[in-house]
């Protein structure tokens, strides 16, 4: 991870699926558990959908808030 990445949590988009529209770091969680159970999509959005699992897991998403402000 690089921090870029966690800039790219709170400004990327889900571009498809139940929650198409809405932020990565938005998520909810269990989608988020859902995706780790059944496997990630391959590229960018399964690599961002997996570290906002990790985030949301370990209760580490407060982190983003001041991202969400700048």
């Amino acid at each position: 991870m690089n921090p870029e990445d966690l800039l790219r949590l709170v400004t990327t988009v889900m571009p498809y699926g139940k929650y198409k529209g809405r932020v990565i770091a938005d998520l909810p969680g269990h989608y988020l558990n859902w995706f780790a159970r059944e496997g990630f999509p391959q590229g960018e959005i399964g690599r961002l959908l997996a570290l906002m699992q990790e985030m949301d897991h370990n209760g580490l998403k407060p982190l983003l808030e001041p991202l969400r402000k700048a």
